[in-house]
């Protein structure tokens, strides 16, 4: 579990001129709320920001105001075309506290020898781990596994310190049968070969 240590400045302007000048500025919106106190509107460095981000669930060490904090992100609202971060809702967490949190699946191993399908039902875990040791993902491998064969969440081997979030019965992968092409119906050739006449 890494943790990135961020610069944050609080902000008093609101609305979408001021978040327009904040990320001109290259800095991104963001809210901190949390352990039942009001949320503090802040600023942080886009880029940081966007780097600390590849790592799905990362501890986030924000000085705000002179004030050491420990937050994860919750909600980040991107740019549905260019992609830039538009405003992040961070989640105040303490050293020991658990927290629940989405992990990405990671698939490894060979399906049985034949054509199948695997099917992803879930693409991610709902997990309940301490606050500032949330592992990066869980691997689930799906080696050797048949047609109609699939794997439950109560399945997937959880790290040390972890536990499910989501209903132990709940489908994560399936392997499905897959289906050979139909050969297309003497009435549509004929068809077909009528329209080119």
């Amino acid at each position: 579990m890494s943790e990135v240590k961020l610069a944050a400045e609080s902000r008093s302007e609101f609305g979408k001129g001021a978040a327009r000048r904040i990320r001109r500025e290259n800095k991104v919106p963001a809210v901190v709320y949390g352990h039942g106190a009001d949320p503090v509107h802040i600023t942080l460095p886009g880029h940081e920001l966007l780097l600390a981000l590849r790592t799905p669930n990362v501890l986030l060490s924000l000085d705000i105001d002179g004030k050491n904090e420990l937050a994860i992100p919750k909600a980040v609202q991107r740019d549905p075309l260019k992609g830039f971060l538009e405003h992040v809702d961070l989640l105040l967490v303490k050293r020991g506290e658990k927290v629940t949190v989405e992990l990405p699946i990671v698939i490894e191993g060979e399906l049985a020898p034949g054509a199948n399908l695997l099917e992803h039902v879930l693409n991610t875990l709902a997990v309940e781990t301490e606050a500032t040791h949330i592992p990066e993902s869980v691997t689930l491998s799906v080696a050797g596994l048949d047609a109609g064969d699939s794997v439950l969440a109560k399945d997937v081997e959880l790290p040390k310190g972890t536990t499910l979030a989501v209903d132990e019965d709940a489908v994560v992968v399936q392997v499905l049968a897959a289906q050979a092409e139909e050969a297309p119906a003497e009435g549509a050739e004929d068809d077909e070969a009528a329209a080119e006449a």
